[in-house]
């Protein structure tokens, strides 16, 4: 069976149309239907109902779901073994989001490659829809997002407690929000709780999303936004960045997804590696706000 027919039914799935499926996999909503055509009679089944209301499974296309995603994931497992360092007995491969990396995702990294050492390891970094279709199609193990999706075979769990902090370059800075104030798009329960706090707001002349890439243009340009604690903490020890004062905090947790089905001593092993690091950063979080003598107890928003 063609894999590239597999992955472009189970995209489908995850964009809930064939057009935006067809934007993920870089062929046109025609394309994409004549692949679905092919599957359907290799299976000799009929997979998607089409309506004005969208697209939705038939009993045989969810059938066919579960043992697609397996079928994907054994195909990328044979890969890794296949392409195994000589000298390992085994492979992880991590994914962690762009602004998670610089504090958490590398020092991952590096505990895992001391402690682990019989594994080779392999890390992806991207935003949380690329991440979330690699664990899906199986090339991700565990990953490290903000904004996770729930999928068979994949758990899920609370990692970190994060903070979103308003900060800026100017230390008079006031949070009315003015033309220098960039919006950072850190999710759609940011933005209701942002619009909550900041009803007379109507919108930022400039947003952002990619975190690290995002904060260089805070800086540079002099300009204000809202980050996690974690990753403004150099920043704001060196003088660059300062806290706003009386700026609600916003909760952002992190959370930690991974494939239940991996080697589940391997993973383990990994996961409390992670938590140990977690740990550390947790601390360093708390350090920063105590030193800048910001309230994490002020206004927050529930997300």
């Amino acid at each position: 069976m063609d894999l590239q027919l597999i992955r472009t039914f189970l995209e489908i799935i995850s964009a809930g149309s064939f057009l935006e499926a067809a934007d993920r996999v870089y062929v046109t909503q025609s394309a994409v239907s004549l692949r679905v055509k092919r599957l359907e009679e290799e299976l000799g089944q009929k997979l998607f109902t089409r309506s004005k209301a969208g697209i939705e499974l038939t009993p045989a296309g969810e059938q066919f779901e579960r043992f697609a995603r397996s079928l994907l994931k054994v195909w990328e497992e044979a890969k890794y073994q296949v392409a195994l360092p000589e000298g390992y007995s085994d492979l992880l491969s991590i994914g962690c989001q762009y602004s998670l990396w610089p504090r958490l995702g590398g020092r991952w990294l590096r505990v895992l490659e001391r402690q682990e050492q019989s594994t080779a390891f392999r890390a992806e970094v991207g935003m949380p829809d690329r991440l979330m279709r690699l664990m899906i199609q199986g090339t991700v193990d565990v990953a490290v997002m903000y904004t996770p999706q729930m999928r068979p075979g994949l758990k899920v769990e609370e990692l970190l407690k994060e903070d979103l902090i308003l900060v800026a370059t100017d230390p008079a800075y006031s949070c009315d929000l003015d033309e220098s104030y960039v919006f950072m798009d850190w999710g759609p329960e940011f933005a209701m709780a942002h619009a909550s706090h900041f009803p007379r707001f109507d919108q930022a002349r400039t947003s952002l999303a990619l975190g690290p890439l995002a904060l260089n243009f805070i800086i540079d340009q002099k300009r204000a936004g809202y980050f996690p604690t974690r990753l403004v903490r150099e920043d704001i020890n060196n003088g660059a960045l300062h806290i706003v004062s009386n700026a609600p905090v916003f909760p952002f947790p992190a959370y930690v997804i991974w494939n239940s089905e991996k080697n589940p001593q391997l993973m383990q092993r990994s996961l409390t590696h992670l938590h140990k690091v977690c740990g550390q950063v947790d601390n360093e979080q708390e350090v920063v706000l105590e030193e800048e003598g910001a309230d994490v107890d002020q206004i927050r928003s529930t997300l």
